[in-house]
């Protein structure tokens, strides 16, 4: 593939970002650095710019671009801040977090998972994420609080654990409903008095499973 090859998908795939709703120049500009290609393998990697999601490991998904921009733009994140990320999977998204973030934490069930995500990280010389095998559903207390948490599985309701583990004045953005049903992307607020909640865009995502995932 040439140069102009690269820039013209490169600039076809920020107009696809854009006219689905991701605006934030932060943001798109984390996007244009985080080459998704590195994080998607085999038969797939043609269609690593489309937006679209396509299948990994473990029965997982890498989320289509723009799901992944517009999640990351509802979250707000700043450079001061520290992000928990519940479902590495493919580690697409933590590497997006991670240009706009002072430091990420990334958990996910699968051993197979985190291992390649680590590598990935280390080869694109991520030194501000944390790549770690937990139960994303019990948050990471050790580190807590956040300044903002990104859960990429679909829950019932906001987990209260995770809750918990934000700081006043932080963001959570999780995907909420039925597994079988599509769902809603919900941000929460932590205030002085409780929790803000803002329904932002209908979606579909795996569902968030307690517990570590068995290894084929």
């Amino acid at each position: 593939m040439t140069e102009d090859d690269i820039a013209t998908r490169k600039m076809q795939f920020l107009f696809a970002l854009r006219s689905k709703g991701v605006t934030d120049q932060r943001v798109l500009g984390a996007m244009e650095k985080v080459d998704r290609g590195q994080f998607i393998k085999g038969l797939f990697s043609e269609r690593a710019y489309e937006d679209m999601p396509l299948p990994i490991a473990c029965g997982q998904t890498i989320s289509q671009p723009s799901v992944v921009g517009l999640m990351t733009q509802a979250l707000q994140v700043s450079p001061r801040d520290k992000v928990l990320e519940v479902g590495t999977g493919s580690g697409y998204q933590a590497a997006v977090l991670s240009q706009l973030a002072r430091r990420v934490y990334t958990v996910d069930r699968h051993r197979r998972l985190v291992g390649e995500a680590r590598e990935i990280f280390e080869a694109m010389d991520l030194s501000n994420v944390t790549s770690i095998l937990g139960d994303g559903s019990l948050g990471l207390p050790d580190q807590a609080p956040f300044d903002r948490i990104l859960v990429t599985a679909a829950a019932e309701d906001p987990p209260p654990l995770l809750l918990a583990q934000l700081k006043i004045g932080g963001i959570m953005v999780v995907p909420v409903g039925q597994s079988d049903h599509l769902q809603s992307l919900i941000r929460v607020t932590r205030t002085e008095d409780g929790y803000d909640y803002d329904e932002l865009a209908p979606v579909r995502f795996v569902p968030l499973v307690e517990g570590l995932g068995r290894e084929a």
